[in-house]
């Protein structure tokens, strides 16, 4: 009987345990863009109180579902982080000034989406085509 055996050892690293949040955030993300698109009856009363229109419920639906996943695409994740960060600042900014309500939940994905945005910035520059890719 043989036995076999490797050196190679898994290396985490704080880039890789970002995939926990980014993973929980974006399905979060995805999952509210589904119930928008989908027309659930809370989103669609919310967009009433909003006043921008039902057309501006279906724009930001659309916004986070591709948000969502690309939060789980390697590629792409820098990029949809730091783009959800400025969808979250307006859906903070609309609870507390527009809906009178708490703005505790976007505050809260916001902070896991500006440190992801910050821990992946360097892939945000390989994007530019400024930087260097991590191999």
């Amino acid at each position: 009987m043989s036995t076999i055996t490797s050196n190679t050892r898994t290396r985490i690293t704080p880039r890789s345990l970002l995939w926990v949040p980014q993973s929980l955030l974006g399905l979060s993300i995805a999952g509210g863009g589904l119930s928008k698109l989908a027309g659930h009856p809370s989103m669609v009363t919310m967009f009433d109180d909003i006043g921008a229109g039902q057309w501006f419920r279906y724009v930001v639906g659309a916004l986070e579902l591709a948000g969502g996943i690309g939060l789980l695409v390697p590629r792409l994740a820098a990029l949809a982080a730091f783009c959800l960060a400025g969808l979250l600042v307006g859906a903070a900014f609309t609870s507390a000034v527009v809906l009178d309500a708490s703005p505790l939940t976007a505050i809260g994905h916001l902070v896991v989406a500006a440190l992801i945005a910050w821990f992946r910035r360097r892939d945000l520059a390989v994007l530019r085509g400024t930087g260097r890719a991590r191999g």
